[in-house]
């Protein structure tokens, strides 16, 4: 494809078209959409362009904008539509004089019977159109092709003019292209267009800024936000052009810009205007009269809207917002669940409204409907305590442990007097459960003493139930707490006598079984744990317990070193919950994408990595799920790699921030935390400091009397040793430093832990080669690629950087596995001489966009940050990537890095 470049002379000048087509100017402070352009230009192929978006969105200014860009050989026609034009007849005499501007004399006949024709008699636009497209078609040059503009298309759209644009749309001739913008869609039979691909759709989805764009955006109008502001600025405009253009004209006017976004939420003076007078007072009244009802909701469907006012014609009224683009934003493929934008919705609220009697009408149907979460939230909205507490004892606590979205539950519970929380057993288990999973520990067991109250029960039966409820939830707080043996014996005597039904506990109670086994290094007896788990959950056919039980297999098969098989039973769970909706936020879901982050690190696929994991912790930040701390020490680690120690640091920090305000007690986090900085200050050379706190880290996690380790680093012990070795090793103690790989390497062993034994054993290959052991160097090589054969590639990470051309020719003497292909595939390519001819070959062969694509490539860009870069798009880049390695003589990223580097065409 093309690149896009600027023409002139596109419309004909001013004084020969007048006023009716001309194309009006970009607006001042234009943030450019080349991606946007670049489909756009990919449509000119097909009949049709369609942009279709609510008010604001930046509809014609896009549509400029691309007839500005237009390839040399393209003529465009602009008509800026009105309200007058809805006759049919003024339309087509506006169009025919537009196109007699190209070609002066076509249907001169044709214009002279629409002149003579009566508005108040039929008149047959069909057969008009159908002589003045035989007469255009012998006109038009495909080889210089006319792209006919119609915008603000909603303003003239009716039944008579829609069908005349219907039939010169199905009969256009070759060599004319149109593109409409409008609010709603116009009423053309569009399917066969799409058939055909003849038809390029813009939605308010494409046309909504990037966070990127709108920075930009406010940035060209001199808006100077905090990065507080702007992030809440960005989050309420949800990319509408007009919301932000209005908010930097109200800080213009406003001295404290700071305060711009809650002046914004709270409705500004210039949004209310606007929105009121192109948006709502546009509508018919009961139209006006449903947004302000259906407003209160944070989402809704036709059956809600209906409860909510006590009518019957919701469904109508939604599907006349839908078509007339009125900032309706759809939350489901199926076209059922909706909500409003966050302005237009914030504009709504402000309208005083019955709302206790809305939130109550909407709990019922929640209720009924089955959604008692949502059903929940509405009777608290509605100030009903006694509604929202009955509600809750309806949850299971199968629901609560599967979702583990505690987040929830936790904020229903500052809603709730105290007395309501432990009016009954099954609220005081309940919140007992949410607590523990948020590691409020103190309060989840003294919630848990309010049991007491109920005991013994009436029934042996309930007697029996409680004690075995009371026994598991005391076992992961304990497992929590770091207490081993208590954390064994509740959860192991909770499993004997818990009812079948109870099958979300007896999940848990595994689940920290398994955890622990890890802790003690007994990976068979967690592996048996492991399926025993998987084949529960399979029976109860619940898929968030499955997608737990493929995460807790998945960490055994990591400890083992089975990275791949482990990296398959993540996307096995993944798949479980494929079915989910994506918009609801799961911590199960949050903890299987970080976790896929974290195997893909292990594969040394970095980018990859950072992209699940910056996915799974904005899911499980939503949760309140403290598995972000795999994310953020794993990104750590990632940047400390690659030397941006600055960007490793605040990761952490923003870690350790949030340990803080969810108030988690540092027995979860801070050992955790601890081992990622020694492995940084280790890196910076900062020995001293990475020695002491890695001896604080070993006298509490060593020896006899040792704490468990936390349950998100249940090998933590052990990769202590591993820092202490490289600490060792750089303080010049090589014999301390061998002992310690040595011994810790048959610590792994015999623990089946063969990821961290061939780590161990890559440090001590490379200590040994430095110390001029060659032969013992090649035989410890060899182990630890017995030791890595489950896919890790991690323990290999400094040998590939430091010494690749050793490492590269003891590879070549290994009979070929997928491990030593992998290998051989990230080493740089050998060094050859160079010569003159090739150097020149080369450079001649790669045009400039590949090396400047090349360039990005070895910053180690991702192809989406290329494309965002250069303003091209994801397929160019990839194109441009495969040309690339084409003409380098080479298969992968890496290789054609270094095979640019060694001929000279990078530094």
């Amino acid at each position: 494809m093309n690149d896009l470049s600027p023409i002139a002379g596109l419309v004909a000048a001013p004084n020969t078209l007048g006023g009716h087509f001309y194309r009006p100017p970009l607006p001042a402070s234009y943030v450019p959409r080349p991606a946007l352009c670049e489909r756009l230009l990919g449509g000119l192929a097909g009949r049709l362009l369609l942009v279709s978006a609510p008010a604001g969105f930046g509809k014609s200014s896009l549509a400029i904008e691309f007839c500005e860009h237009l390839p040399e050989q393209w003529q465009s026609l602009w008509l800026g539509l009105s309200a007058r034009d809805s006759d049919p007849g003024r339309f087509l005499e506006r169009l025919l004089n537009g196109l007699q501007q190209f070609f002066p004399g076509v249907g001169q006949e044709a214009l002279g019977l629409l002149r003579l024709r009566q508005r108040h008699q039929p008149f047959a636009f069909e057969e008009w159109l159908d002589g003045l497209l035989d007469e255009l078609a012998l006109c038009l040059n495909p080889q210089h092709p006319l792209l006919l503009v119609l915008d603000d298309y909603h303003l003239a759209q009716g039944a008579v003019l829609d069908r005349c644009l219907q039939f010169f749309l199905s009969h256009l001739p070759p060599g004319l292209v149109m593109l409409v913008t409008s609010r709603q869609r116009p009423d053309w039979h569009l399917a066969r267009l799409r058939l055909s691909r003849q038809l390029l759709e813009l939605h308010e989805q494409d046309l909504r800024l990037s966070d990127r764009e709108s920075t930009e955006l406010l940035a060209l109008q001199g808006s100077v936000l905090t990065a507080e502001a702007l992030t809440a600025l960005l989050q309420r405009s949800e990319g509408w052009v007009a919301g932000l253009r209005l908010w930097s004209l109200a800080a213009s006017e406003a001295q404290d810009s700071s305060a711009l976004p809650a002046q914004a939420q709270r409705g500004n003076g210039l949004i209310h205007d606007y929105l009121l007078e192109e948006v709502i007072e546009r509508q018919p009244v009961e139209v006006q009269a449903f947004l302000y009802e259906t407003a209160s909701q944070e989402r809704f469907c036709a059956e809600l809207c209906d409860a909510v006012r006590d009518a019957h014609d919701s469904g109508a009224i939604l599907r006349h917002l839908q078509a007339h683009q009125v900032f309706l934003v759809p939350l489901d493929e199926q076209g059922k669940w909706f909500r409003y934008h966050h302005l237009f919705s914030d504009l709504l609220r402000s309208r005083p409204q019955p709302l206790a009697i809305l939130h109550l009408r909407a709990c019922r149907w929640f209720s009924g409907a089955g959604l008692l979460d949502e059903a929940i939230e509405q009777a608290l909205r509605a100030g009903q305590p006694d509604v929202a507490a009955n509600l809750v004892q309806n949850l299971s606590e199968e629901q609560l442990l599967a979702e583990q979205n505690v987040a929830t539950l936790l904020r229903w519970k500052m809603d709730l007097p105290d007395s309501l929380l432990t009016s009954t057993p099954r609220l005081i288990l309940l919140y007992g459960w949410a607590l523990a999973l948020a590691c409020q520990l103190d309060a989840a067991e003294e919630l848990l003493h309010q049991l007491e109250r109920f005991l013994p029960a009436r029934e042996r039966a309930e007697q029996e139930g409680l004690l075995s409820q009371w026994l598991a939830l005391s076992g992961v707080i304990a497992r929590g707490r770091g207490d081993s043996a208590k954390a064994q014996a509740y959860c192991s005597e909770a499993l004997s006598c818990l009812p079948l039904d109870r099958y979300g506990q007896r999940l848990m109670c595994l689940s920290s079984l398994s955890n622990l086994a890890i802790v003690h290094g007994d990976l068979w007896r967690a592996r048996g744990l492991n399926r025993e788990a998987l084949e529960l959950a399979q029976r109860v056919g619940n898929p968030l317990f499955e997608a737990l039980a493929h995460y807790d297999r998945a960490r055994v098969l990591q400890a083992r070193g089975e990275v791949l098989r482990a990296l398959d039973e993540v996307r096995q769970g993944l798949q479980r919950l494929a079915s989910l909706p994506a918009q609801r936020q799961y911590a199960v879901r949050g903890r299987l994408t970080l976790y896929e982050g974290y195997l893909l690190s292990l594969r040394l696929q970095p980018q990859l990595a950072r992209q699940r994991l910056h996915a799974g912790i904005a899911e499980a930040r939503g949760c309140r799920d403290i598995s972000v701390l795999i994310g953020y020490c794993v990104l750590a680690s990632l940047e400390g790699r690659t030397g941006h120690l600055p960007e490793a640091f605040a990761q952490l920090a923003e870690a350790e921030r949030l340990m803080h305000i969810w108030d988690i007690p540092p027995i979860y986090y801070l050992a955790m935390i601890t081992l990622a900085k020694c492995e940084l200050w280790l890196r910076q050379d900062q020995r001293e400091l990475a020695s002491v706190w890695l001896s604080r880290l070993l006298d509490a996690y060593g020896g006899e009397q040792a704490a468990a380790a936390p349950e998100f680093h249940p090998q933590l012990p052990l990769h202590i040793q591993l820092h202490l070795a490289t600490s060792e090793r750089l303080q010049g103690e090589d014999e301390h430093a061998e002992r310690r790989l040595r011994g810790l390497i048959q610590l792994a062993q015999n623990a089946g832990g063969q990821l961290l034994g061939a780590i161990a054993q890559m440090q001590l290959t490379g200590l040994l080669r430095d110390s001029g052991r060659e032969r013992e160097a090649q035989l410890q090589l060899r182990s630890a690629l017995q030791a890595a054969a489950g896919g890790g590639l991690l323990p290999f990470h400094s040998m590939l950087n430091q010494q690749p051309d050793w490492l590269r020719e003891q590879l070549m003497t290994q009979e070929s596995s997928p491990l030593t292909e992998a290998l051989l595939g990230l080493l740089p390519q050998a060094v050859q001489v160079v010569s003159q001819d090739d150097y020149a070959s080369v450079v001649d062969a790669l045009s400039s966009r590949e090396l400047a694509v090349l360039e990005l490539i070895a910053q180690g860009c991702s192809n989406q940050e290329i494309s965002e870069c250069l303003f091209i798009s994801l397929h160019t880049v990839k194109t441009h990537a495969r040309h690339i390695n084409s003409k380098l003589g080479v298969e992968r990223r890496t290789q054609a890095v270094a095979r640019a580097k060694h001929l000279g065409l990078l530094r």
